[in-house]
């Protein structure tokens, strides 16, 4: 009788662990998937696609919310959310351009440590005082952004970048790659080797897979709490900082709606909102696939703003649900 028993629940077992890994491979692979298979259809359908030129506009405008998704992907790895990062973004340009009087590293280190301890503050709010992160980080949005329209006159004083070494950083480049893209490329690299190589990272995975859990193993949550929240000010700000070396000034009214183009970069890549699943490499594809999806709106032409917003939040939703679905799947 036992032996019927186990073969028959042999091939329902090995079932169930194919869908499982199957739909792993969905959640963690999906954004990259769909972005090969929208190059290709826009390299069907628009001449210019393919261009150097248009790839090369990609990977820069890509460049700026890609370093500010970083930082939201360790936050939500988490379980927690940061919506101050498009006013943290913006605040970096202004204090960037205001401290590139005192030279290039005025510019570079003004932003930085600023923007830094705006996280540091939230970050104690959320691991210390136990506040939920949404109202802290939405507190934080509304705060930063009053300082940053205080510090500019009420954002009609847009100051201007006076170092030529700094604007060099967001104008030159390296063989057609501007070094935005190249920063980038680091700051995914280096965010990478810290969650996958690390025990920092390995506990951002525990307390967002499971923080009593992570208390009952003797994991310092609050401190991977605390830190996670720093590093998204210090890539919100060092982003900002980049955009006003690329602009050549920092513009008080950027990154409004920046934070949410970042979950939603984050969350298409595979990340969990819940936390404990994700990886930067998901995220790169999902920051990727939003700008591709913007281009192709763009090469089209004749799609109004409400149109493209409209586009844009239903893909997102989409892509929620079947994310649900396959965590649910892995699940069972």
């Amino acid at each position: 009788m036992s032996v019927t028993i186990e073969a028959a629940a042999g091939p329902s077992t090995g079932s169930q662990a194919r869908r499982e890994k199957l739909a792993g491979i969905l959640q963690g692979y999906g954004a990259a998937i769909v972005l090969l298979i929208l190059v290709i259809a826009g390299s069907l359908s628009f001449s210019t696609f393919l261009s150097l030129s248009n790839f090369t506009n990609i990977a820069t405008q890509s460049s700026f919310p890609m370093i500010v998704a970083v930082g939201m992907t360790f936050v939500i790895l988490t379980g927690g959310i940061d919506l101050s990062v498009g006013s943290v973004f913006a605040l970096g340009g202004v204090l960037a351009a205001y401290g590139s009087t005192f030279g290039t590293l005025g510019a570079l280190l003004l932003p930085l440590v600023v923007c830094g301890v705006i996280g540091l503050l939230q970050g104690l709010l959320v691991a210390y005082a136990k506040m939920a992160p949404f109202i802290v980080t939405l507190a934080g949005l509304l705060a930063v952004r009053g300082l940053v329209l205080a510090i500019t006159a009420g954002g009609s004083n847009t100051p201007l970048v006076r170092d030529a070494w700094f604007t060099a950083i967001g104008q030159g480049g390296l063989f057609s790659i501007h070094w935005t893209v190249i920063i980038a490329v680091v700051v995914v690299a280096i965010g990478t080797v810290m969650l996958t190589r690390t025990r920092g990272g390995q506990a951002i995975y525990a307390v967002g897979g499971s923080e009593s859990a992570s208390t009952f193993m003797g994991l310092p949550v609050a401190r991977v709490k605390l830190s996670v929240y720093i590093v998204s000010g210090l890539c919100a700000g060092l982003a900002g900082t980049l955009n006003a070396s690329y602009s050549s000034s920092g513009v008080p009214t950027v990154g409004v709606g920046l934070e949410l183009s970042a979950i939603s970069a984050v969350v298409i890549g595979g990340t969990l909102l819940v936390g404990g699943r994700g990886s930067l490499v998901g995220t790169l594809a999902g920051v990727l696939l939003l700008s591709v999806i913007q281009n192709m709106i763009n090469q089209v032409g004749s799609l109004s703003s409400s149109v493209q917003s409209v586009v844009s939040g239903v893909f997102l939703a989409i892509v929620v649900i079947i994310q649900t679905v396959l965590s649910r799947t892995q699940r069972l």
